[in-house]
């Protein structure tokens, strides 16, 4: 039933949308919000302050008296998901505040919830003075030319918006710095050397990966080879296509090496007494990548094949074409911009 709901409500959640908000959106996602980042920070005259804001509990905190007065649905529907509550341990807990768990529809009442909200940071600052509004779901930034801007103009703008709909700004994710300083958005650290902005998946993100491929390989002590190579390339090759649209390099050759290590120390549990000739002519036989780990496994129809491990040094990166922000799926005038984006390419390699 959500499902139909939401057919009909989506072409207005497009079209009242704000126009620098990515989260789930039609043909929009993360990278198309950091690309954004760079159009309105990588140039030598770009805003220098940043607020990194997040709002605190964001789809368990939306009031539901606001939902009900501004979504343009079937109230007494509306009102029923609402209030439907959840079971957790054989017991129902009721639903005073948020949106559906697990709802379909969830994704789409917290964006039409927030929409507005660049509006509102822009009719704070008149003149706009270098003001940016990005916002991927409850994650957003705005820039500004100076602290006193975000401070006194921006925040309580903010607040003022949020409390309406029963929502504030977490004080503890929530901050002002300088894009010299560097900030954390969406799993990536921006930050300005020298007029240049350098965009790399931050270290948070990179040691939550590199602890998740280390707590497989340690389970898998006692499975074969080709058990382990297969729980681990999807985990790698996810993280991996998730950053190669920025400068991934440097941290695509650290995680490899980490990566290597593990492996190293998983073999030499294995195969205490053997020799490092015998290892390498076991696990690293690959006939094109010297030291690629890799195993011999039998297809369905008995042939021999090679299942190799994938590492992050062996994805390109890429160059993203960035989706244009005003265009809509559900407006005539854009069905030939998005057949061209599902015809071609939208990633160019970079030389």
């Amino acid at each position: 039933m959500q499902a139909l709901y939401l057919l009909t409500l989506e072409p207005i959640a497009e079209t009242t949308a704000d126009i620098n908000s990515y989260g789930f959106r039609y043909y929009r996602a993360c990278r198309d919000a950091i690309a954004q980042c760079f159009c309105s920070l990588a140039k030598s005259y770009s805003p220098k302050w940043i607020l990194d804001a997040d709002i605190k509990a964001c789809f368990d905190e939306i009031d539901h008296n606001w939902l009900l007065d501004n979504i343009l649905i079937d109230k007494r529907m509306l009102q029923q998901w609402l209030r439907s509550g959840y079971f957790q341990d054989m017991k129902l807990f009721p639903t005073k505040s948020g949106t559906p768990q697990g709802g379909i529809l969830s994704p789409t009442l917290a964006n039409m919830t927030l929409d507005g909200l660049e509006e509102v940071v822009k009719k704070s600052c008149p003149s706009r003075r270098k003001v940016n509004f990005i916002r991927y779901a409850d994650d957003f930034i705005v820039t500004a030319d100076s602290r006193e801007l975000l401070e006194n103009n921006i925040v309580p703008a903010i607040n003022s918006f949020l409390k309406t709909r029963g929502l504030k700004l977490s004080e503890e994710k929530t901050r002002i710095v300088r894009i010299e300083q560097g900030f954390d958005f969406l799993g990536q650290h921006l930050q300005k050397f020298r007029n240049k902005l350098i965009t790399t998946p931050s270290k948070e993100n990179s040691k939550s990966f590199l602890d998740k491929v280390r707590s497989v390989i340690k389970k898998c002590y006692g499975q074969k080879t080709c058990d382990m190579i297969n729980q681990l390339n999807p985990i790698i090759k996810g993280w991996a296509y998730y950053h190669r649209y920025v400068q991934s390099a440097r941290t695509f050759s650290l995680a490899s090496k980490v990566i290597s290590d593990s492996l190293w120390r998983w073999i030499k549990r294995r195969h205490s007494n053997k020799s490092c000739g015998w290892i390498e002519k076991k696990y690293f036989n690959h006939p094109e990548r010297k030291w690629g780990f890799c195993c011999t496994i039998k297809d369905r129809s008995g042939k021999k094949k090679l299942l190799e491990l994938i590492k992050p040094s062996y994805i390109k990166l890429v160059r993203y074409i960035k989706m244009k922000r005003e265009a809509n799926p559900f407006n005539p005038k854009y069905f030939d911009y998005f057949i061209m984006r599902k015809t071609y390419s939208n990633v160019r390699p970079i030389n």
